[in-house]
């Protein structure tokens, strides 16, 4: 090739390379233009400061994307109660993430460690945080059995590490996605540069924590305001820019980053029920081809595949005396809770959502399920709360002086707030003052056990001040047991002992779904719903947790029509 085309060909690969440079310029700066101002987005100068090139949310530490949409929720293949419990209903479900496995002991003995460290239990004002927290491994005791082994080594030993941890209630499996919602969120900051690397180790204390909430509402609060830590290095790892004066700005990250994560939480009945069918595996173009009784796809708990035909399914009790079955020959491999991921995963690719242990979703229980009011993103709970405001107008944030403990049913406390923690009291007529979609704090009984529901309700007398707990009462007449300590600590325990109750039914006690280890193939529908109170643990209750999906509804970047 002679030198004059050399020259023309290198020629032409520097002028595409600077079209290239022009065209990326101009996409660039068209996208940090804002279309309601034409004014610069993200100006080094200051100004409006947004997020233009965030793409989608990042799947956190545990979970599998679910994409949501509609199906029929409570339609079970069996009733053999006649307890008319699950009514087939019409729910649409917005997408989500969920937990790819339950919760295990190795992942709960992390979040007990953490506690140990931060608020230490020798220390007599944060005893009762740590034995709050604690499983309670006594569920495993049996009068006629011997179970002392499991009670001693089940939460502990190395040999239980990966099984599901239970002896956990509801109201603790709620603090530990809290807890883990924190624990990541730092460590996002920290990955971003906002906060300092390794300060979830070395400074950290009762004092000074890391909370979420506070740090997108009061950023310099966290940590008990270490500015070295919340700011490190002056904002040189992250580029921190300053404006036309010279004052620092993006100093702290705000949701507008999308740098922090969204909240674990448990999921709804709707979401884990949803999660757990699969249904994409019978999914044909617009419909469903069928129904699914299990988690995976037929109608026997036993696999048809040459290579492990016979072998069971999931983790269940499959007759009287028989936990496991004949030792082997198709044993389903356990005769208590097995290891997770010891069974294949359903079409979501989530594991044990059948067998193993059941599990805590957030409803509170009711024998109903209104469709006829809402049918997208069903959940019955809703308590709506604001932040506390001090007379100065900054948040109230928690301190270790401000620790408010509940005393249970059992007679156990538990820490309704931590140190670092924003006070959250009731939404007031503030919020909802004329509104149409929500009229108080607490929503519970919103259509169900509330007085115009009741055989009380007398409508001219409908203006009486509202009680959501005597309303419940009205409904559902369930047992009152009387637990307080009286001034010296002492606790004081007064049972029910009204021989008049007919439900066991209250605003605390919660929904619980799947089969257990303890259990029958009956209770492996994932249809199947049952309920259990909210501070008390059983040896075949565990957990996993669930993360809202935000912006698109699927991670496709092109849809298929159908």
């Amino acid at each position: 090739m002679d030198m004059k085309k050399v020259l023309t060909i290198k020629t032409l690969l520097v002028l595409m390379l600077f079209l290239a440079a022009l065209s990326c310029k101009k996409s660039t700066s068209s996208k940090n233009s804002s279309r309601a101002t034409g004014w610069q987005i993200n100006d080094r100068e200051g100004g409006f400061q947004y997020n233009t090139s965030f793409s989608e949310q990042e799947t956190a530490p545990g979970l599998v994307f679910i994409e949501g949409g509609t199906f029929t929720m409570g339609r079970v293949n069996d009733d053999v109660m006649h307890d008319w419990n699950n009514t087939p209903n019409q729910q649409h479900v917005q997408s989500f993430y969920m937990d790819e496995t339950e919760v295990t002991n190795v992942m709960y003995l992390e979040y007990l460690d953490w506690i140990k460290r931060v608020y230490p239990p020798t220390d007599e004002n944060f005893r009762a945080i740590y034995n709050g927290a604690l499983p309670d491994t006594l569920v495993w005791r049996n009068r006629l059995g011997f179970n002392e082994i499991m009670t001693e080594n089940y939460l502990r030993h190395p040999g239980y590490a990966e099984y599901p941890v239970v002896g956990v209630s509801w109201i603790q499996a709620v603090e530990f996605a809290n807890w883990r919602s924190d624990r990541v969120g730092e460590m996002a900051l920290q990955k971003e540069g906002y906060t300092k690397r390794g300060s979830h180790l070395t400074d950290v204390s009762a004092d000074a924590t890391f909370n979420i909430d506070t740090y997108i509402n009061a950023p310099t609060l966290t940590y008990g305001g270490n500015e070295e830590v919340i700011n490190p290095e002056g904002g040189r790892n992250r580029n921190a820019q300053v404006d036309a004066d010279g004052n620092p700005v993006n100093i702290y990250a705000k949701r507008e980053t999308g740098v922090i994560p969204l909240k674990y939480r448990l999921p709804t009945e709707a979401e884990w029920e949803y999660a757990a069918l699969g249904l994409s595996e019978i999914r044909s173009y617009n419909v469903y081809r069928g129904r699914k009784k299990y988690p995976w796809d037929g109608k026997y708990t036993r696999a048809g595949k040459r290579r492990v035909r016979g072998d069971q399914l999931a983790n269940f009790k499959q007759g009287k005396g028989d936990y496991g079955g004949i030792a082997g020959w198709s044993d389903d491999g356990a005769d208590i809770t097995n290891e997770v991921k010891s069974y294949d995963p359903n079409d979501y690719g989530l594991y044990d959502m059948a067998g193993n242990v059941a599990e805590w979703v957030a409803d509170v229980y009711r024998p109903i399920v209104d469709d006829e009011f809402n049918d997208f993103n069903y959940y019955r709970g809703n308590i709506y709360t604001k932040n506390a405001i001090d007379e100065d107008g900054t948040v109230k944030v928690v301190t270790t002086e401000d620790i408010v403990y509940d005393t249970l049913s059992t007679g156990r406390l538990v820490a309704r707030n931590l140190p670092g923690e924003i006070l959250q009291v009731p939404v007031d007529e503030n919020e909802t003052y004329l509104r149409t979609n929500f009229d108080r704090s607490n929503e519970i009984n919103f259509r169900d056990g509330d007085k115009r529901s009741s055989r009380y309700f007398e409508s001219f007398n409908e203006e009486e001040e509202r009680n959501t707990e005597t309303e419940t009462r009205k409904m559902y007449n369930s047992p009152q047991h009387r637990v307080e300590r009286d001034s010296l600590g002492n606790l004081i325990r007064e049972y029910d002992k009204s021989s008049s109750r007919t439900s066991l039914i209250n605003d605390k006690v919660r929904v619980y779904k799947g089969g257990s280890w303890k259990d029958r193939e009956y209770w492996l529908d994932p249809a199947q719903r049952r309920y259990y109170p909210e501070d008390m643990a059983t040896d075949y209750i565990g957990f996993r947790c669930a993360m809202s999906r935000v912006g698109s509804k699927t991670k496709r970047k092109h849809k298929t029509k159908n």
